[in-house]
């Protein structure tokens, strides 16, 4: 990480060997912080209501079933993860929504 001075402007600061740039005290645009909760609520979601597998398709729904009843799932395990899920995205958020820090 280096700062540098460009027109004489600006500060800005390099990550990744000069791969990204930002300038020093800038946030991140809201429709990116918006993405981080929408993404990772409709995963945890699909984690939840996908639980058991695509029991109700027309054509794999029975496979699924019988897959379902030779495994012998738990519930217990898929809700931790899905819980897990949740506490990763409530995380982030209040990651992603808290001012800028100063280096």
């Amino acid at each position: 990480m280096s700062e540098q001075k460009k027109n004489g402007q600006e500060d800005l600061k390099e990550y990744a060997g000069g791969w990204m740039t930002e300038r020093k005290g800038t946030d991140a645009p809201g429709f990116l912080k918006l993405a981080f909760p929408v993404i990772g609520l409709g995963c945890t979601a699909y984690l939840l209501l996908q639980m058991y597998g695509d029991v109700n398709h027309a054509t794999r729904g029975p496979l699924v079933q019988q897959f379902n009843a030779v495994s012998k799932t738990s519930p217990v395990l898929s809700y931790t993860v899905a819980l897990l899920a949740l506490i990763y995205v409530i995380v982030t958020v209040v990651f992603a929504f808290r001012k800028p820090h100063e280096d």
